[in-house]
């Protein structure tokens, strides 16, 4: 097998805690739901997750481990508590073959939670989160490259789940060290210009691109938006890759000023819109770092497979667990 091309993720683990409900209660109102589960979650872990499992077929499906090997080595870095719920996120994410050396289980501190509400009929999910461990993750704690792990990564992915502070430190130091760098600016908030300068991989929603734009929601959820408009901003800021996704209308995405295009959404049956983001963020990343080989990198074609993997996520209950690995998806 060639060497392996590095991801390390840095961000967010929590635990989900999901009710499915007809509608979502008004306040002051108390409904009964359909039905209650608890997962493992985060921006982070999520991305790491999918990034491990779109690269390598599902081991469960094969008969030798030597067949689950993969170019790609997924390394997360992250914090949870010393509670009922940190450990066994670890051990999950062990158990999709992640590098989990860099994790740190801290004592006094709770395990991120996401309180996840789902309405039955549409499959869209409301969120609260509580960060918990994820916010131990401070900016001194990367002082250096070295800082993220050997050998040095190929690709680094960033959420906003985890210190603002952090996250542009990190990208400072890959920024000098000429290391990629995909940001998935999750919760959005506003970013100071530089963070866009040599940024090799920008993926966002649509509330994201607004606020990041500085526009209201509404005028890019128009009909006849032209998403041209926000990726050639991102562009000439020094955004180098810039993907917008835009749920069942598909994705927008651009490597040049005035050459982005509009990749519609296949007609898929949504059940949980729970981790599709962060599923396609995973999964570009994979395919990113492979193009890095023979192969060489094609934008288009890396947001065509991203939403492939996408969709069949959409299509399953849950977070994580819905995540598909690569023999599960029709790449054609």
């Amino acid at each position: 097998m060639a060497s392996q091309r590095v991801i390390t993720v840095i961000g967010s683990l929590n635990t989900d805690l999901v009710t499915v409900t007809e509608r979502v209660p008004l306040a002051g109102e108390t409904l009964t739901s359909k039905s209650f589960s608890i997962g493992a979650g985060g921006k982070g872990a999520n991305q790491a997750v999918a990034a491990a499992r779109v690269s390598r077929p599902n081991p469960k499906n094969i008969s030798t481990s030597e067949a689950v090997s993969s170019d790609v080595a997924v390394r997360f870095i992250g914090a949870v508590g010393a509670d009922q719920f940190g450990p066994t996120l670890v051990a999950g994410m062990e158990t999709d073959g992640i590098d989990i050396s860099r994790i740190r289980v801290l004592e006094g501190e709770t395990t991120g939670v996401a309180v996840i509400l789902v309405e039955e009929a549409t499959g869209e999910n409301r969120i609260l989160v509580n960060p918990g461990a994820n916010s131990a993750l401070k900016s001194e704690d990367f002082t250096s490259i070295e800082s993220l792990g050997t050998p040095k990564p190929d690709l680094v992915v960033l959420q906003l789940e985890i210190p603002l502070d952090t996250v542009l430190t990190i990208i400072k130091h890959c920024r000098a060290a000429n290391i990629a760098v995909l940001l998935n600016p999750a919760p959005a908030v506003p970013l100071p210009e530089s963070v866009y300068e040599g940024l090799e991989h920008l993926v966002v929603n649509e509330t994201e691109a607004a606020i990041l734009s500085g526009r209201n929601v509404d005028e890019v959820n128009a009909r006849d938006f032209d998403w041209g408009i926000i990726t050639d901003e991102f562009l000439k800021k020094g955004v180098k890759n810039v993907v917008v996704t835009l749920g069942g209308k598909g994705s927008y995405s651009s490597g040049k000023i005035d050459g982005g295009s509009l990749l519609p959404a296949n007609k898929v049956k949504v059940v949980d819109t729970t981790c599709a983001g962060d599923t396609f963020v995973g999964a570009y990343a994979s395919i990113y770092v492979g193009s890095l080989g023979e192969s060489g990198w094609d934008l288009k074609e890396a947001v065509r497979k991203s939403s492939k993997a996408s969709e069949l996520t959409v299509q399953r209950k849950g977070a994580q667990i819905a995540i598909p690995w690569a023999d599960e998806i029709d790449w054609n």
